[in-house]
């Protein structure tokens, strides 16, 4: 996210500045604090707001809208956890797809995260580090993008927190708490930004390249798609700036490019080795089967729709043009707000310039290959119809997410149009003395009565930006109540079945569309035990990523067996089959638990293997002596 920034000693309004940033003045420095504690504080009940449907019993309930995706990241908590414990590389795993395993920096992984709180993982679990780190993560990225805002951008404590407040919760970011903690945990973008807009700084290139470099290289192993749409979004803001103060860009350019080649260098130094994992280590792909993101493009109504998970929305809105994810969805009343702040703005500030050409780009290229109205496809083309789908990181990416550019791009303009409204730095205007004389009192009247509209103007501004943000508050996201594991797979019941070097077969396998409960049974127990299957991204026969394990002739017989919820006849192959299948996953137990399938799942297993017997509460065949 972009957050284009200033030397905060210039009126915002009118600013004219030769440099991009500078450091604050040194009143601003000693500030009290208790507007910042107020304002964190805020974003933390914000946090803690957002998840609160999951508190009512954390270690049952995943996202109602997302239940896979949560799933997956309770998974990679526990892999984190895992990983230390075990001092075993967190860049691949055989603990799920066993045997062939997951490439975790081909997949989200978030090892920044899921690494460092190790120990809370192992201490409290990864469904409660879920929940905690989720709200966190929101309450952080605010908490970093007002710091940047009050301390490079406004002067106005309450414009930096209307604007840090739309940086963490906005409904875009909020859409992605349901499930995706990556997209949220943007806490280190605000310092990317404001950091890459101070390498021109004369005689400070090494720490400013230094700094740069450490943060990009720690951002890489939280989330790269956001890493890549920033690096757009501050290109096209040192471009702008550059075309508006040419001088100024040619003076600084020499500190810019030495330090953005150290940070650069280190950044590549730290990297290195993980990236090229993540494109030639085991289990690597690229790009995905048939561009499948390649096709979503953000709606334009969906511009001035309220967000289902705001205290405005609506979830039937979603059914008609909610079809791709929620990246903008900023209701009419902002984005009426927003363009009323440019309007005013652009002409005197090269903030709002730089904004404006954000906007605009970003808002253009979200759209997509096929421009969308109201939910339907129309005749015209979009800026991705002629953009090859072939090409490098280009195949990876979803046109709608780069909306979010425009998301950071309207919390900065909050911030702006909150700081010039409230008049922050204005001077106070003299009242009349005694003993002036009529003229010079008519002119004071004057003075006065301008300065009266003026605050009435300003107070209105204010209260529109309230209005138009307001019904953006977010509503804790919604949850559903999942199965827990059962006690057999808690309890250890299963150690005896499984020796080192076997697998513990679930059913179902888990998979993208199936096995969502069997999942957790491996991040819930701390990956005691490994899987087949799973939910990640790796290669097919032609090496193109796709979703989940390429499916076996069992799994498929598994999955077919749930949807119809009929067992099909059952031949020597499919028996035959089931046990090369069982060879191939090196497995040694296979486990039913109870489900809505339970019934028809153990009929058909008990066609493919046998009587099952009962153990605790599940169905199991012992298999070691089969494979």
């Amino acid at each position: 996210m972009a957050v284009p920034v200033v030397d905060p000693s210039l009126n915002p309004s009118s600013v004219e500045a030769d440099a991009v940033v500078a450091d604050p003045p040194r009143r601003a420095r000693r500030r009290p604090a208790r507007a910042d504690v107020l304002a964190i504080g805020a974003y933390v009940l914000l946090g803690v707001l957002v998840c609160l449907n999951y508190w009512g019993d954390v270690e049952n309930r995943v996202s109602s809208h997302l239940p896979t995706d949560h799933s997956w990241f309770e998974w990679l908590f526990a892999h984190g956890a895992y990983s230390v414990q075990h001092l075993e590389n967190p860049l691949f795993t055989t603990r799920q797809n066993a045997p062939d395993g997951v490439n975790m920096m081909a997949n989200t992984s978030l090892l920044g995260v899921t690494l460092p709180l190790a120990p809370l993982t192992l201490l409290l679990g990864p469904q409660v580090m879920y929940a905690l780190y989720l709200g966190a993560a929101l309450s952080a990225t605010a908490a970093t993008s007002y710091w940047v805002l009050s301390r490079h951008l406004v002067r106005s404590r309450a414009g930096a927190f209307v604007g840090g407040a739309f940086l963490g919760f906005a409904p875009g970011i909020v859409h992605h708490a349901n499930g995706q903690p990556n997209f949220v945990s943007n806490f280190l973008l605000p310092l990317i930004v404001a950091r890459v807009l101070r390498l021109g700084e004369p005689g400070r290139w090494r720490r400013n390249g230094l700094a740069l470099g450490l943060l990009v290289a720690y951002q890489i192993f939280i989330n790269e798609e956001m890493l890549l749409l920033t690096a757009l979004a501050c290109l096209v803001v040192v471009v702008a700036y550059a075309v508006q103060r040419p001088r100024a860009a040619r003076e600084r350019a020499g500190s810019f490019l030495a330090a953005l080649g150290l940070g650069g260098g280190l950044a590549l130094l730290l990297t290195a080795y993980p990236i090229w994992f993540q494109f030639n280590g085991p289990q690597s792909y690229r790009g995905l089967q048939g561009g499948v993101f390649h096709n979503w493009g953000e709606d334009l109504v969906a511009f001035v729709t309220f967000a289902r998970d705001t205290i405005a929305g609506d979830e039937a809105v979603e059914k008609t043009i909610g079809l791709t994810e929620q990246n903008t969805w900023f209701g009419w009343p902002l984005v009426l707000v927003a363009l009323a702040a440019l309007v005013l703005l652009v002409r005197r500030s090269v903030p709002a310039r730089i904004l404006a050409v954000l906007v605009v780009l970003f808002t253009i290229a979200s759209i997509g290959p096929v421009v969308r109205f109201n939910g339907a496809e129309t005749d015209i083309d979009g800026p991705w119809a002629y953009v090859p789908d072939d090409l490098p990181l280009v195949e990876m990416m979803m046109p709608t997410r780069l909306s979010l550019v425009v998301v950071a791009a309207v919390g900065v303009l909050l911030a702006l149009a909150w700081d010039t409204l409230a008049g922050a730095g204005r001077p106070p205007v003299p009242a009349p003395r005694a003993g002036d004389d009529d003229g010079a009192a008519d002119g004071h009247d004057g003075t006065a009565a301008r300065e009266r509209r003026r605050r009435v103007l300003r107070l209105a501004g204010l209260v529109a930006i309230a209005a138009a943000v307001v019904p953006l508050i977010p509503r804790p996201l919604p949850a559903e109540r999942i199965d827990p594991p059962p006690h057999f797979i808690t309890a250890g019941g299963w150690r005896p079945y499984v020796p080192e070097g076997r697998t513990l077969v679930p059913v179902p396998i888990p998979s993208n569309v199936h096995g969502l409960h069997t999942l957790r049974w491996s991040a819930l127990t701390g990956h005691e035990f490994p899987i087949p299957g799973g939910y990640f991204i790796g290669p097919n026969e032609r090496g193109e990523g796709v979703f989940g394990a390429p499916n076996r002739p069992t799994s498929t017989l598994i999955y077919s067996t749930m949807d119809a919820n009929v067992v099909p006849e059952i031949t020597e192959e499919n028996r035959r089959q089931a046990v090369e299948d069982l060879r191939f996953w090196r497995a040694s137990v296979v486990v039913l638990g109870s489900g809505p399938r339970e019934a028809v799942l153990r009929d058909l297993m008990a066609e493919l293997l046998g009587p099952p017997q009962r153990v605790d509460d599940v169905w199991i065949w012992d298999v070691r002596d089969r494979v």
